[in-house]
């Protein structure tokens, strides 16, 4: 008796977003649908060897569960990441050791696939615009505001990377309403010690005395009224509008698409910010459309996983 017939398979990748807080894989199609994907902590503290094994675990647990048999593997990581070399070029702190990690070779020796690595802010940008809220448009801001701030300029669907494999610091601009605030990246008085979420967590944390751990908290206390929290969430709020507007005057895109996880704070900070942009702009960009992320968490994941299918494409 012959049995029924086996259904075959979809085509698939891995896309792997590496970020300061969670590492998270999933099994990709070619059309950009997540199937199933695995997520833990990111393990930053503990070396890149560390990390670099938890990248790996979720990517076998994820085939695992799916059964795929995926083609390539594609990542989006934190740090400066030389996109051509798969090597991260600099990080911070957050991720310990992780600067020179030949993240393409060491993933490639483990899986036996292929393996693409660029930026997770870029990974971000090209989800949006493969499959996201820019699907289709031409020249793309997109600005991640979470843990960092940080963003990607996508020209007709292409991420610039510029001369240094730096573009896209937008929380390393100076910012006036952060002067004197120290950034992560060891300077002071830029966007990122004034609109990030910890920042904005920090600066709450100081004005009260009781501890903010979470924007959420932050959030919640700003609705119930006027004080330190609203004030903190509104300043980092128009500190990055103000910016986002310069760069928008600076690169005249088609599309502005701001993502991250400071987004879900609603239009309590949603509202300041798109007034402090709009405050910005010159007469000739002022029809530029401001978006938010229509992907979410999955943007970095179905953008490393773009990556992936443009290596297999040659």
């Amino acid at each position: 008796m012959t049995g029924a017939p086996t259904r075959a398979l979809p085509r698939t990748v891995v896309g792997v977003d590496i970020g300061g807080t969670k590492t998270c894989a999933a099994v990709i199609d070619d059309t950009g649908v997540v199937l199933a994907r695995s997520e833990s902590g990111t393990p930053g503290p503990d070396g890149r060897k560390a990390l670099l094994h938890n990248v790996v675990e979720r990517i076998n647990e994820v085939i695992r569960v799916t059964g795929a048999e995926p083609l390539a593997v594609g990542v989006g990581a934190a740090g400066v990441i030389d996109s051509r070399a798969g090597v991260v070029v600099s990080s911070t702190d957050v991720l310990k050791g992780w600067a020179g990690t030949p993240v393409a070779a060491e993933l490639r020796r483990a899986t036996g696939l292929p393996t693409t690595v660029d930026n997770d802010v870029h990974a971000h940008a090209l989800g949006e615009v493969w499959r996201g809220a820019a699907k289709g448009v031409d020249q793309v801001l997109y600005v991640a505001v979470g843990t960092g701030v940080g963003a990607s300029w996508v020209h007709r669907g292409w991420v610039r990377h510029g001369a240094r494999n730096a573009a896209g610091h937008l929380g390393h601009v100076p910012a006036p309403d952060a002067s004197g605030l120290p950034c992560v990246c060891g300077g002071e008085g830029h966007l990122e010690a004034i609109a990030a979420g910890p920042a904005i967590c920090r600066a709450v944390t100081r004005r009260t005395g009781a501890p903010f751990a979470r924007l959420q908290d932050v959030v919640r206390r700003a609705l119930d009224g006027p004080g330190p929290a609203r004030d903190e969430l509104l300043r980092g709020a128009q500190a990055l509008g103000s910016v986002v507007g310069g760069a928008v005057n600076l690169l005249d895109p088609d599309m502005v698409v701001i993502g991250g996880g400071v987004v879900g704070a609603g239009d309590i900070w949603w509202r300041p910010m798109i007034d402090a942009l709009r405050r910005e702009l010159l007469p000739a960009t002022r029809d530029v459309a401001v978006v938010p992320s229509s992907l979410g968490a999955d943007a970095a994941l179905v953008g490393a996983a773009r990556l992936a299918w443009r290596s297999l494409d040659g």
